[in-house]
């Protein structure tokens, strides 16, 4: 299985424990394969709306389709990682520039995953 969590900056609230499973930090900074890229980000945080994050989405997809066509071997180790055990992508969203967790890349990361991973159970957040 493989679904997204939040990561937070110092103490986590008691109200939100660390899920069990395998958690991994896909934000821009990692090395993470499903990590959005630097300029992304900032171009959707600069001025989030609707179309931004259109354009956010359609840039997000093809750049995880180009890290998967030079190396497809992360995404595999994932997919197979997420047959055995529960596997969570974590980014700090929502965060007060990003208030709307659906418009996370960890989001468009599971539904990425989904299709070209079809046989994962992909649980996707609330």
């Amino acid at each position: 299985m493989i679904t997204r969590y939040k990561m937070y900056r110092g103490k986590r609230p008691v109200d939100d424990p660390l899920p069990a499973g395998i958690r991994q930090d896909t934000r821009k900074h990692t090395r993470h394969c499903l990590r959005p890229t630097d300029e992304l980000v900032h171009l959707y945080l600069d001025a989030p709306s609707a179309k931004a994050w259109k354009l956010f989405e359609k840039a997000y997809f093809e750049v995880l389709d180009d890290r998967f066509m030079q190396d497809a071997s992360p995404f595999h180790d994932i997919a197979e990682l997420a047959t055995k055990k529960d596997v969570y992508i974590g980014c700090s969203c929502p965060t007060s520039r990003n208030p709307d967790p659906a418009r996370c890349h960890t989001v468009l990361a599971l539904k990425w995953m989904r299709r070209r991973f079809p046989h994962l159970t992909v649980i996707m957040p609330d």
